[in-house]
């Protein structure tokens, strides 16, 4: 099977159209770091890959906020780049914000800013993510993870479009479209009083759900030829063949880690096939298929998520962080990864 149909590039200005075939590429620049230039790739053909992109269309043009519902490695930071890129915020900033990446100490700082002297180690005026995509767009990437006293802080912003920087007693206006983004599921943490209901709210005027891998396989193909290429090029290879076995079984496998594992498996099987073909271990993947193909229609896509995990653990000796860790390995940031052995019911042998 050859290396056929890559993504076209559109470069600053997406428009994302409609039709039998969607497969796009983004170019952006964040017009607040020249420096830097983030690259977004939307790649697939599938019925609901498509349903997505028309959401992103509908809503994009207006200041509405965005609701991005789905599991990790699905691809929500590519959509609220879509969302931002296709409106008419494009060429103002797009800022973003991991609310689980940073400490909830340092979170009301890099949202809100600061003042000289606000905490101890302040010691020069900091401006907050808020206020650095003020006119544009803020993507703030599960947002089930904000801790519950800054909420409110984040309402007043949604609702009165306003802030003040920790340590000072100015109020600052500000125009910023927010998307945000969770895997978790916030009307359970509203039960449990784990988030605020007001809030979720605000948050949920237009929610998008992003569905996992598992669930487009059609996509597989098209999202195997694009890492191949995008590897083999960084990696001054040429790979112009997948063999049909090949891609059968990256197609019939679940992708618990969604679109970042078959990036990984991808890049893995560059490095190690020596010629122009692409060879990526089968024995794993064929045993660990989606339910409903093959001979696995007793298992649930839970058995299948949970042995693999396992399997993983194994590999590594149950080290979760670090380049060689299992969460690296899966795709996985370390916290999904313990929220997914705790739900799976997989705990360290003793």
């Amino acid at each position: 099977m050859s290396l056929t149909g890559f993504p076209l590039v559109r470069d600053q200005d997406p428009h994302l159209t409609s039709g039998p075939l969607r497969t796009v590429k983004l170019s952006l620049l964040d017009k607040h770091d020249s420096a830097e230039t983030a690259f977004a790739r939307i790649v697939g053909q599938s019925s609901a890959l498509r349903r997505v992109l028309q959401l992103v269309e509908t809503v994009a043009t207006g200041d509405s906020t965005v609701l991005l519902l789905g599991e990790t490695g699905t691809g929500k930071e590519l959509i609220a780049r879509a969302i931002h890129y296709s409106s008419h915020r494009k060429n103002r900033a797009f800022a973003k914000l991991n609310c689980a990446a940073i400490p909830s100490g340092l979170l009301e700082s890099e949202l809100f800013g600061h003042e000289r002297g606000a905490f101890t180690g302040a010691i020069t005026q900091k401006t907050g993510r808020i206020e650095v995509a003020d006119q544009g767009s803020l993507f703030l990437d599960e947002i089930g993870d904000i801790p519950l006293e800054l909420q409110p802080k984040l309402l007043r912003v949604l609702q009165e479009r306003e802030f003040e920087r920790l340590g000072s007693t100015r109020t600052k206006k500000v125009d910023v479209r927010i998307v945000a983004a969770t895997h978790r599921d916030l009307e359970e943490m509203i039960v449990k009083k784990e988030f605020r209901s007001d809030l979720y709210y605000r948050l949920n005027v237009f929610p998008i759900s992003i569905p996992p891998l598992r669930e487009r396989p059609e996509d597989v193909p098209l999202l195997a030829r694009h890492f191949v290429q995008e590897a083999a090029q960084k990696m001054n290879k040429t790979i112009d063949t997948i063999p049909p076995g090949t891609m059968e079984a990256l197609t019939q496998y679940a992708w618990p880690g969604n679109i970042r594992e078959l990036e990984n498996v991808i890049e893995r099987a560059v490095i190690l096939s020596p010629g122009c073909v692409l060879q990526v271990p089968l024995r794993d993947l064929r045993s660990r298929i989606v339910p409903g193909h093959g001979n696995e229609k007793s298992r649930t896509l839970a058995d299948v998520e949970r042995e693999h995990i396992r399997s993983i653990l194994q590999e590594t000796k149950w080290v979760l962080s670090g380049p060689k860790g299992a969460a690296t390995r899966l795709g996985l940031n370390r916290s999904t990864l313990h929220f997914r052995m705790k739900k799976l019911g997989i705990f360290r042998p003793c």
